[in-house]
């Protein structure tokens, strides 16, 4: 299962994540969310992160020429779309896609199968981007979860159904790991990691 800490702004965080055992560092660069980031600052945070460490950029409702850019100037290996991005839309995409979904009771799970790029699963919000609030997990079907990004309200206290019974393919955290938006906390980043590889063993 790997981890992807979302939301880094800074060098520290993303460093520190890193070393904690951060597979993944997401970089938002929705302009109206609390965790956006420029991307030259994004370019050069990038920069420094080891081999090996996945770097994704977040997007909403871009223009898909501007996302591919963006893609390219500050070294991105994939892109995670966030807003109401159609099948259309992700054919303009030049690199790996995530799309991300906002689940509620009355999500129909079908569309999923029109979708061949790697899927991430938040809480719906009538609001853009993550929530930092977790949906009933229950409600994701058997035959997906393992192929699934997991998000939304994630912290050590659900690790142990995420690991015993969700196993998806990888987790998402942001919100849960902060002491402010866009600033992380790395005491909850240690002890989230020392929790995390306790139920991997």
């Amino acid at each position: 299962m790997k981890v992807k800490i979302c939301g880094i702004t800074n060098i520290e965080d993303a460093l520190y994540a890193v070393e904690c055992g951060a597979d993944a560092l997401g970089f938002v660069f929705y302009k109206n969310s609390k965790r956006y980031i420029k991307p030259e600052k994004a370019k050069e945070i990038i920069s420094h992160l080891p081999p090996f460490v996945f770097s994704v950029g977040v997007f909403v409702n871009e223009n898909p020429e501007k996302v591919n850019m963006i893609a390219s100037e500050t070294k991105l290996n994939a892109v995670q779309l966030h807003g109401d991005e159609d099948l259309t839309y992700l054919a303009k995409i030049n690199y790996p896609i995530i799309k991300a979904f906002g689940v509620n009771e009355n999500f129909d799970w079908n569309v999923l199968s029109k979708y061949e790029c790697n899927i991430l699963l938040d809480t719906y919000s009538n609001n853009y981007g993550g929530s930092g609030e977790k949906f009933d997990w229950n409600l994701i079907p058997n035959e997906i979860r393992n192929r699934i990004i997991l998000s939304g309200g994630i912290d050590v206290n659900s690790l142990s159904m995420i690991v015993n019974e969700i196993k998806p393919a990888a987790i998402d955290l942001s919100s849960s790991l902060e002491q402010m938006p866009g600033k992380k906390d790395h005491n909850k980043i240690k002890i989230f990691f020392e929790e995390f590889k306790n139920h991997w063993r």
